[in-house]
């Protein structure tokens, strides 16, 4: 997964996946990781399709979700790639897309919220910085001057 400058040792910043939820939270990710100046850049839209039970929400809701916050990041990072994916195990996903676009990073930010609130939502924070197979890049909720 990722990619290799011509010493052999991988850029952090080289490709970076940065999953979004929708407009506002793509927005505010895009200008906290603008910064560091990325050379690449994927956003990725998790659609939480039923694999056999309901939908949280109609796919083409979420769809048309993707869609915005695509168009988000584009105003930061006009030559941002998008990618999709579908299904309920959101950090799986994020994880089965960061090696199908060959990521060499994981981009994103805290959407925050109270322990339990995380509890319920099964902790994606936790599970992207413990169970990743590459880098992952905590952004600060706020900006931090640099």
């Amino acid at each position: 997964m990722g990619t290799d400058d011509k010493s052999g040792s991988r850029e952090l910043l080289a490709h970076v996946l940065v999953p979004v939820v929708n407009e506002e939270d793509a927005l505010a990710t895009a200008n906290r990781l603008e910064q560091y100046q990325p050379a690449r850049v994927t956003a990725l839209h998790v659609v939480e399709k039923g694999e056999g039970v309901p939908d949280k929400t109609p796919v083409e809701y979420s769809e048309e979700l993707a869609e915005e916050s695509y168009a988000a990041v584009k105003t930061v990072f006009p030559d941002a790639d998008t990618h999709t994916a579908y299904g309920r195990d959101i950090t799986g996903k994020i994880f089965e897309a960061a090696e199908e676009v060959g990521a060499s990073a994981i981009a994103y930010r805290s959407r925050g919220g109270n322990r339990l609130l995380q509890f319920l939502s099964g902790d994606h924070s936790l599970k992207l910085v413990t169970n990743a197979d590459c880098p992952v890049i905590a952004l600060p909720r706020v900006n931090s001057g640099k």
